[in-house]
């Protein structure tokens, strides 16, 4: 049995929300990775299709060997380490008094956290010379949420996918609130509105010129993680 299993998840939505698909990828002890699955979720958001992955990955790994868990989506990693306490003490709601986004899956992933040994790792998404199974998790689930079909060791692929250019950035330098508000548009806090330009929200996924996005309390992001901020 192996000492511990190193894993990233990620998932990913066209348009956001729009085609959806989640993704893992397992490694040894070296991170050297060893399977993988990916598989759609039709139309979905971003935050569905991450928490989708974390749960799908733990559901595929021994709960009996330590798992660390690569990923780059702050919103589903706080969600099930952090905010989920206040969450529960507070009947499912926010801190604005709002239901919580995603319960079944928060709750299902609590359920298979519960007396295992897994410690996350969260990584920046689309940098060179990135983290490279979270790459690999990557690029699987958006050929899944392009493909909408299930992929992976045990649909027969026999190759680790790898991480192409064009899911790869450089990292974004640091922007100011009021900058990144700036540029998306002058509108009311909480409002909705069409971005003028591309940017990053708050869970480190970008957003494209043309998406509907929000005021939070970091700026601009997607509509569905304007309540995380205050979770």
């Amino acid at each position: 049995m192996p000492d511990l299993i190193i894993a990233a998840c990620d998932g990913a939505a066209k348009k956001n929300p729009g085609p959806a698909a989640w993704a893992w990828v397992v490694a040894d002890a070296e991170a050297r990775p060893l399977r993988w699955e990916a598989g759609p979720l039709g139309h979905a958001t971003n935050n569905v299709a991450e928490l989708t992955a974390l749960a799908q990955l733990l559901e595929a790994t021994d709960p009996d060997v330590p798992l660390q868990v690569r990923m780059d989506s702050q919103y589903a990693m706080n969600a099930v380490t952090q905010w989920i306490a206040s969450w529960k003490r507070n009947g499912w709601l926010t801190a604005a008094k709002k239901p919580v986004a995603n319960k079944d899956l928060v709750v299902r992933i609590d359920a298979l956290l519960q007396g295992r040994a897994v410690t996350f790792r969260h990584v920046a998404a689309h940098q060179v010379d990135g983290d490279h199974l979270n790459a690999i998790a990557d690029v699987a689930a958006s050929d899944a949420a392009t493909t909408q079909e299930p992929a992976g060791t045990a649909h027969g692929a026999r190759a680790i996918p790898e991480p192409r250019a064009d899911r790869t950035t450089a990292a974004p330098a640091p922007r100011a609130p009021k900058k990144a508000a700036g540029r998306a548009g002058k509108s009311s806090s909480g409002a909705v509105i069409k971005a003028k330009f591309p940017g990053r929200c708050h869970c480190t996924k970008t957003y494209e010129a043309g998406e509907k996005i929000a005021k939070n309390a970091h700026g601009w992001g997607h509509v569905e993680c304007r309540e995380t901020a205050g979770a």
